[in-house]
């Protein structure tokens, strides 16, 4: 955690442990960078943002494959909103490559695939967050899950296969607008996307 902390670089303007199958939210000023840590290892991030100025711009997870030309995430990589327009470029990334096609797991995922309709899932998790700036339902679109993977399969089959991230592996995410990021950090427990065991996240906002 710490060898983490010392490698930001500017003034570090919020700092805060998102604990186990919590969520967080917040506006990153244009030109501000996010840090995700993942504290213990083999934790997936829920990730949505929004256009700070205009909510209807948001996350797009198509455009943000067809214009990076890849299924991953990785460093280099710039998420799109639905208007095409930048919202974050990966400065910094310590695992590789990030799942761009799983989406989030919800209350009707949770009923349909495992009997458990009342698990904690992401969405409610999303909609907690969004409701704090005026958002809901309506609002949901695809996320992002950092530190985890999808294998895809030559055939097109899928498979959920634990977080690739080890502990204090982090990604960095530089606004190119002011944006709202979106966390919810997974409570899943009945597939291996968090090894089963749900744990922390921190969050450091830069400037």
């Amino acid at each position: 955690m710490g060898a983490a902390f010392e490698q930001i670089n500017g003034r570090v303007v919020h700092d805060e442990v998102v604990p186990a199958r919590g969520s967080w939210s917040r506006e990153i000023k244009q030109g501000q960078t996010l840090r995700m840590i993942d504290l213990e290892g083999t934790q997936a991030v829920d990730f949505l943002c929004y256009n700070a100025r205009d909510h209807e711009d948001r996350y797009a997870a198509a455009d943000t494959m067809k214009i990076n030309g890849n299924l991953f995430i990785r460093k280099g990589a710039t998420i799109y909103s639905i208007n095409c327009n930048p919202m974050f470029t990966v400065t910094a990334d310590t695992v590789g490559r990030h799942d761009t096609i799983a989406g989030c797991c919800s209350p009707g995922i949770n009923r349909l695939r495992y009997g458990k309709p009342d698990d904690h899932s992401c969405r409610a998790n999303f909609l907690h967050e969004l409701a704090k700036w005026g958002m809901g339902p309506r609002d949901m679109v695809a996320n992002l899950n950092f530190f985890m993977i999808l294998p895809v399969g030559r055939d097109g089959e899928m498979g959920i296969i634990p977080a690739i991230s080890k502990p204090g592996d982090y990604v960095d995410l530089k606004a190119e607008m002011d944006v709202i990021a979106v966390i919810s950090n997974c409570p899943q427990v009945n597939n291996p996307c968090n090894a089963y065991k749900p744990t922390p996240i921190r969050v450091i906002v830069s400037a």
